[in-house]
């Protein structure tokens, strides 16, 4: 059975990060591991307000050298929500103590809409770059794409638009491939495209685009595209699928008001298990 590490922050309540991350990788026939940088009660979106949160820094390297006694290997290390600088530095040496001959993909969360998350700066930036460096597959929305570009956000780019700044991503940041999210190539389709420095291969994965905001998609996607790619399906397949599932996740929530906190990701894992097998 392939193995995966996912480190992100996990909220007791709500789905978002190692919330989805675990069931759905694990869905997908893949062993997952898991290293969380902090517990929080409730996610940070949505209006919930006296969250608690718990900061897992100082745990990181005791973790990681228990493990390495242990002698474990990952055939992925996926990371997502990383709260500091500091958090970054440690995740950048984890995934280089237990890099050899994994896949590495990066979600470099940092913030959307054109705005930082609160406690994110340029700072904060830098050393996510440094965190991408070398990794096989960078996964930006188009807020974190202008921020690793040190360029102007354009929630509008056009498909001519994201292929222009794909190479740019690869070369700049140093990554293998990468693949930005939310891209949007008519006001019907919604997806992502992705790039592969080494081939010079664009990749395109589109489908339905559905009004409105849905939190957690994002670590849905790359969650499924880690999973997928852990399983051995090139990067466009990979990528579809991962637009597919979280459209269908969407399609699930749509209306439902007692889900503002996150979609219903757990209805669609039949279909995911079905599509993968």
């Amino acid at each position: 059975m392939k193995r995966l590490l996912s480190v992100q922050d996990i909220s007791c309540f709500g789905k978002c990060s190692l919330t989805v991350a675990l069931p759905i990788v694990s869905a997908m026939g893949v062993e997952c591991a898991v290293l969380p940088t902090a517990v929080l009660s409730t996610h940070t979106g949505c209006g919930f307000r006296d969250y608690t949160f718990h900061d897992l820094t100082e745990d990181i390297p005791q973790i990681a050298r228990h493990w390495e006694s242990l002698g474990l290997t990952f055939d992925t290390l996926e990371s997502g929500y990383i709260g500091s600088a500091h958090q970054a530095e440690l995740v950048k040496a984890l995934f280089d103590r237990f890099g050899d001959g994994a896949i590495r993909v990066i979600d470099p969360v940092m913030g959307d809409g054109g705005n930082y998350y609160a406690g994110f700066d340029r700072h904060f930036t830098e050393s996510m770059k440094e965190l991408c460096r070398g990794a096989d597959v960078i996964v930006p929305n188009l807020t974190e794409v202008a921020f690793l570009l040190d360029m102007p956000y354009c929630p509008d780019a056009d498909e001519a638009t994201l292929r222009a700044l794909l190479p740019r991503l690869c070369e700049e940041v140093g990554c293998k491939a990468a693949v930005i999210t939310g891209a949007r190539p008519d006001t019907e389709r919604q997806g992502a495209v992705g790039y592969i420095a080494a081939t010079g291969e664009y990749c395109f994965a589109y489908n339905d685009h559905v009004d409105g905001a849905y939190h957690g998609t994002g670590d849905i996607f790359a969650a499924v595209l880690s999973g997928s790619l852990t399983r051995g399906m090139s990067l466009e397949a990979s990528m579809q699928i991962a637009v597919d599932f979280t459209l269908d996740c969407i399609r699930r929530t749509d209306g439902d008001d007692a889900h503002y906190y996150g979609v219903r990701f757990e209805e669609a894992l039949p279909g995911l298990i079905g599509r993968i097998s």
